[in-house]
């Protein structure tokens, strides 16, 4: 059937197989929400707060959530017109733009929280689905990377992100007046000693994490540091068992930031760290 015969809403919809794929990735996003409670609940029972319990709290949600990326490792690329890939994405930033609309009061604060870091990474994991199909040699990464990794460092010296670090500070110090814009794109975690959610990386971060995990599916890289290849872990319905590259990545650049009590762009460390595994494996197959 020719795409003149096809209605405007059949040019729009995803494929079936995508269909199913990203129902399940919003069912395993809403338990991701459900352990970052869970957490959140537990962390306010731990007193005295140690440093180690801080870092275990993230690396147990960001492993959690690295299992959110398998799914996404068997996405089939929509082959669509421009117009659809601006569609959804204008969809998907009206429900991050109105679910921060919505109002709050103290009792339901870390729940909708929750909602919305759930909501973000899924967002995000769908943004760099979308992303990586673009990338047709491996090679083409390493622009990537690079201006990737100038733009955070300017944005973090002289940009916005300057400007937006010294807000967010400011109003998680006194908590006087509106959130900052900003914050209605940061994940935020469970922490201990924390009585609300805490925001720790940006919807970009997650972005890049995902992109390159599934840029390692696309070239047939293994990116997962605890076994076989994600793709396979994926196919076969198993969970726990997938840490890529990436993932690890971002969790040393918030440790970083933790210990240094300074903020850290993570998206050098993420380009750095693929470069580098990239490289490594490509080497290993010429041997």
């Amino acid at each position: 059937m020719h795409n003149s015969d096809m209605s405007p809403l059949s040019l729009l919809a995803f494929n079936k197989q995508n269909r199913r794929l990203i129902f399940i990735m919003l069912c395993c996003h809403l338990t991701w929400g459900a352990l970052v409670m869970m957490m959140w609940s537990f962390g306010n029972l731990l007193h005295p707060v140690s440093p180690i319990w801080t870092g275990v709290f993230a690396a147990l949600q960001l492993y959690a959530a690295a299992q959110l990326i398998l799914p996404a490792l068997l996405l089939h690329p929509e082959e669509r017109s421009r117009g659809f890939y601006l569609f959804w994405g204008g969809v998907l930033a009206l429900a991050v733009w109105l679910i921060n609309q919505l109002p709050s009061t103290a009792s339901d604060v870390p729940l909708l929280a929750v909602i919305k870091s759930s909501l973000l990474l899924l967002v995000a994991t769908i943004i760099a689905s979308a992303l990586a199909r673009y990338v047709k040699r491996i090679w083409e990464i390493v622009p990537v990377c690079i201006v990737m990794t100038m733009a955070d460092f300017s944005s973090w010296l002289v940009g916005p992100t300057a400007g937006f670090v010294q807000d967010l500070e400011h109003y998680y110090r006194t908590f006087e007046g509106p959130p900052p814009l900003v914050e209605m794109i940061l994940v935020k975690l469970a922490l201990p000693g924390h009585s609300e959610l805490v925001p720790v990386f940006g919807i970009s971060d997650w972005i890049m994490v995902v992109f390159f995990a599934i840029v390692a599916r696309h070239f047939d890289v293994n990116d997962n540091l605890a076994g076989p290849k994600g793709e396979s872990i994926a196919r076969q319905g198993r969970l726990g068992r997938y840490l890529p590259v990436s993932v690890v990545a971002l969790y040393l650049a918030l440790s970083a930031a933790q210990v240094t009590g300074l903020f850290i762009p993570a998206l050098p460390l993420i380009a750095v760290a693929m470069l580098v595994w990239y490289g490594v494996r490509h080497l290993q197959r010429k041997l």
